[in-house]
């Protein structure tokens, strides 16, 4: 698939899914680019603002698998990926398998359920694999992990592990829609909801073809310099305590060259990095002031800083 291909496929879903999600085209722009690069998206946000929706919409809008789980204090490892059991009729230990095996995988609420089982999903998420009882198995191509968290409820919740955060591509916040689009929101559920209606747009096929697009997405030296410019500042800044790790460096590179080819370019300028910055990098560092229970809007005023210090190339 070439780049125009993909930005056209980019903005078929994107369109798809505002059907369902009103005034959030930039978060949903942003789900999307996550999608096609192959990486996982944390929606962190009050109760009620449409992350499980706007999680279900896309799953809706790819013709492929989709599978839920609603994460719970009491939810095992095994309920993820899957057992091994002994069937009695064959004679022999049969595996049957998780709903991580799926193509979008809908983690309801990650930061309930303990510490134990949400490292189940960190192969899941890190090698596209599962290993149960030695037997590695592969896991379906493409396979996206869209997790929500509610950060006000500190009760019953436990914090996602550094090792697992880095895992996620970008992280979001959906916030409260504006007046007209939450307006056109009450209308639109005035009879029953539009995800009922909604149809799929590409196939898994297509998803898979579009990320052969960023191959063909040039990276110049000078911006090569100004990523990792910005990845230095996190690490020497002295409102952070850990900075970005290399998965993050490689991360935002790949983010800025998808929005290039989104936006139907095959280069990428400073604007892809920029944009791509706050969700990829705020969820990957430590400060001083972050809380125990949530990355605190901190870390995006910390990145947003660095952007406004690191001077970007100008011409190339």
């Amino acid at each position: 698939m070439d780049i125009k291909s993909t930005a056209a496929l980019a903005s078929q879903i994107v369109e798809n899914t505002a059907k369902v999600i009103f005034g959030k085209k930039a978060e949903t722009e942003l789900i999307v680019m996550a999608l096609l690069s192959g990486g996982h998206v944390l929606l962190d946000d009050i109760p009620g603002t449409g992350k499980t929706t706007l999680a279900r919409a896309l799953a809706v809008s790819v013709s492929g698998s989709s599978n839920r789980i609603q994460f719970t204090p009491d939810l095992l490892p095994s309920d993820i990926t899957g057992i091994s059991f002994y069937n009695q009729q064959e004679g022999r230990f049969v595996f049957r398998e998780g709903p991580v095996f799926t193509n979008i995988l809908i983690a309801d609420e990650i930061n309930r359920t303990t510490p134990r089982t949400q490292s189940a999903l960190l192969e899941c998420m890190g090698e596209g694999q599962v290993t149960v009882d030695g037997v590695t198995r592969k896991l379906a191509d493409p396979f996206l992990v869209l997790a929500t968290q509610n950060p006000v409820e500190s009760q019953g919740t436990f914090p996602l592990p550094e090792a697992q955060t880095d895992r996620f591509f970008i992280k979001l916040k959906l916030g409260y829609p504006g007046f007209e689009s939450e307006l056109e929101m009450m209308n639109s559920h005035e009879a029953v909801s539009p995800l009922n209606s909604l149809g799929s747009v590409c196939t898994c096929a297509d998803i898979v073809a579009a990320r052969e697009a960023i191959n063909s997405v040039k990276v110049s030296d000078s911006v090569r310099k100004y990523i990792l410019s910005i990845i230095t500042e996190t690490r020497e800044s002295r409102s952070v305590i850990l900075g970005v790790s290399p998965r993050g460096t490689l991360a935002l590179q790949k983010a800025a060259r998808m929005l290039a080819a989104m936006d139907g370019r095959d280069y990428v300028i400073p604007d892809d990095v920029k944009k791509a910055a706050v969700p990829v990098l705020a969820h990957r560092i430590i400060t001083h002031t972050q809380s125990t229970v949530r990355v605190s809007d901190s870390n995006e005023k910390v990145i947003e800083f660095i952007l406004d210090s690191v001077k970007a190339p100008t011409g190339d």
